[in-house]
């Protein structure tokens, strides 16, 4: 399936139903009075978030969602049937922008939770509706009212707890492979990723994380180069980063802490809060350098590169050193889930809640 992390769609929800002007006529009844019934509900516009979507390609190729208008209302005290509303299912971790205004409507962020995107409008009134002791006949009637129109920008970010980053062929989808239920495709040349891959990590029973792989980076890539950063929005939602760096390069004179000081310029060209973020060192690749090596030169290039984080060295071709990844990955990313809100309701503070049992 196609990956398509943006689009613009137009909703319009339906217009309400006219309302009828209407009185009733049989025999022997010289007064029937008023009977003309109010007019139906237009259809509004719903965007409901569902967890097994994960790109927006429905709507590259479908733009226009529109509702139905309210059925007018009719003689013999009859209203109008409402519309049928609209649910637009989107992924998860999508936001809605209105284009007009640039205000964000929504971020699909709960499954299954309704957002109106276009409300429909209300029917208008019949002349059975302005009857009163003092206007017995009244001829008074009001049309529907018009439905919202909008145009809409989705963008998605997708809904992961960590996130790789690093250069092509640095070996981000052989460890989300090895680590996860994904299957990204794999080969020995650039760019293989081209759009970004989730995948949920099992540590236990009822313990599982979600990493997602973006298509790796490389210098330049803030001003367009290679496939950009436009995949970078989708690290943004996540508690952590892992820079995937490879530690063992076909060409000898590629520098690994070059290319790794590149990957951090461009992260923080981006975006200062995705700088921000905890991020920790993955040496990959160590399978290729001999074991009476290793120490010297994972110690060399945490010198030259001054990195002073949390540094693992990991295979992911034969996942040496990936089970300690995963469970200090999980026991960082359990701690950030169960935060506690920066303003808690007062209501249920230790100190009120003890005050308040008898």
């Amino acid at each position: 399936m196609k990956f398509v992390d943006e689009a613009t769609i137009d909703v319009v929800a339906g217009n309400g139903g006219n309302g009828c002007m209407s009185f009733r006529r049989e025999k022997f009844i010289p007064f029937g009075g008023p009977n003309g019934g109010d007019g139906g509900r237009g259809g509004s516009v719903f965007a409901v978030g569902d967890r097994n979507l994960n790109t927006l390609v429905d709507f590259r190729y479908s733009r226009r969602h529109e509702a139905r208008n309210g059925e007018h209302g009719r003689g013999s005290d009859q209203y109008g049937a409402a519309a049928e509303d609209i649910v637009l299912r989107m992924p998860m971790g999508t936001i809605i922008t209105d284009v007009d205004t640039g205000q964000v409507i929504a971020e699909l962020l709960v499954p299954d939770e309704k957002v109106m995107l276009a409300k429909g409008g209300d029917g208008g009134f019949g002349n059975l509706h302005f009857k009163s002791s003092t206007n017995r006949a009244p001829r008074q009637k009001t049309p529907g009212w018009p439905g919202e129109a909008r145009k809409l920008k989705l963008e998605l970010r997708v809904l992961a707890d960590v996130g790789l980053l690093g250069m092509p062929n640095a070996g981000k989808s052989t460890l989300i492979a090895a680590i996860s239920n994904a299957r990204p495709k794999i080969a020995d040349y650039p760019f293989t990723t081209l759009h970004p891959n989730l995948g949920v990590v099992r540590v236990a029973a009822e313990q599982s994380f979600v990493v997602a792989d973006i298509p790796g980076l490389i210098e330049g890539a803030a001003e367009g180069a290679g496939l950009g950063h436009l995949f970078l929005r989708h690290l943004q939602r996540t508690h952590l980063l892992l820079h995937i760096v490879d530690f063992a390069p076909f060409d000898e004179s590629v520098d690994p802490v070059a290319q790794a000081k590149a990957i951090v310029a461009e992260l923080k060209k981006y975006d200062e809060t995705l700088y921000d973020k905890p991020r920790w060192l993955v040496l990959n690749k160590l399978d290729m350098v001999p074991d009476d090596e290793r120490e010297k030169r994972v110690k060399d290039f945490i010198k030259r590169f001054k990195w002073k984080g949390p540094v693992f060295q990991i295979s992911a071709l034969t996942r040496e050193g990936c089970e300690p990844l995963i469970q200090a990955i999980y026991q960082h990313v359990s701690k950030l889930r169960n935060v506690v809100p920066e303003d808690p309701d007062p209501r249920f503070t230790s100190d009120n809640a003890d005050a308040a049992q008898p």
